[in-house]
């Protein structure tokens, strides 16, 4: 499997940054100047705000404001991977996810967009590469029998990646997984660190059951053991993007249309890089406290994007 190269080599320096929350190095190549963020905005009530100018945006690198040098909140088009588990965890949720994928699939416009399917067990396949106007799954997909372990890490970091060539599109990684993973070599601190330095945005759509659900009324899960929840919704927060748990038909239906509609509402901010080397934490904030921002955790100043092997 290619994995991001450099990882091993700061094995050390990941614990430590793990203890503060913050996603670890990787290696980089090539100097970038202007950082790019994606933002989405919510008032109290989880509503999607649109309308605000570049003056209601705060950014702080490091701790340090810096001064907004772009800002868009224009329609532009979304571009997102579509990641699907097939371990043999899924085995009996194959259906479920497929249904939530073609839910999103009919929210994307035919003109414009774009979608790519990809398929992970231990290893990431490429079921269909990016192609606009995608409306239905590929029945290749059907093709393919869940079976074996899990890499779920692995598999995000590596479609991350190939969604960041998209450029100029809203793109985002869309997992549909039961959140298992037993056997990938990145943990999801790592991951989050490899796809907020290049601002891909991972959704988790968690394909389980009620009983498993945490938030179910039936479930038997409780927040704290469920594989949803904790790393895993950490690992897409730091993204930017957002965790979901979808058991219902009326639930993945939901969960399809938020994605969409986030990638459509994004602000797209920009702001000089300080220049220094290495990994710096990031805050977007709206002035009005009454607004919930979110958008990726850092980036690799001095650098640009994850070199595989």
């Amino acid at each position: 499997m290619l994995l991001t190269a450099g990882l091993a080599a700061v094995a050390a320096p990941v614990a430590a940054q793990q203890a503060t929350g913050a996603p670890p190095a990787v290696t980089f190549k090539a100097s970038v100047d202007l950082v790019r963020v994606s933002a989405v905005v919510r008032d109290r009530k989880g509503r999607l705000v649109q309308g605000l100018a570049v003056r209601d945006f705060e950014v702080l690198d490091a701790g340090l404001v810096r001064r907004i040098e772009d800002f868009r909140h224009d329609e532009s088009r979304v571009s997102v991977a579509l990641l699907f588990d097939v371990s043999g965890s899924m085995e009996s949720r194959m259906g479920q996810a497929r249904e939530a994928a073609e839910q999103l699939l009919s929210w994307l416009n035919v003109a414009g967009d774009e979608a790519a399917v990809y398929a992970f067990d231990t290893r990431l396949e490429e079921v269909m590469p990016f192609t606009a106007g995608l409306r239905r799954l590929p029945a290749s997909l059907d093709a393919l029998a869940p079976f074996g372990a899990t890499s779920l890490h692995d598999a995000v970091a590596r479609t991350a990646e190939r969604a960041a060539t998209r450029d100029g599109l809203r793109r985002a990684v869309v997992v549909f997984t039961d959140g298992r993973d037993n056997a990938s070599r990145l943990t999801p601190s790592e991951v989050s660190g490899i796809a907020s330095g290049i601002d891909v945005p991972v959704y988790i759509v968690g394909i389980v059951p009620a009983i498993d659900n945490p938030a179910s009324d039936f479930s038997a899960t409780t927040y704290e053991r469920s594989a949803l929840t904790g790393p895993l919704s950490d690992l897409a927060a730091w993204t930017g993007g957002h965790a979901f748990v979808a058991s219902t038909i009326a639930d993945r239906s939901q969960t399809a249309r938020q994605i969409v509609e986030e990638l459509r509402q994004q602000y797209l901010i920009g702001f000089e890089s300080s220049g220094t080397p290495g990994w710096h934490p990031l805050v977007v904030r709206a002035k009005d406290k009454d607004l919930a921002v979110r958008a990726r955790s850092g980036y690799f100043a001095g650098q640009s994007r994850p070199i595989s092997n």
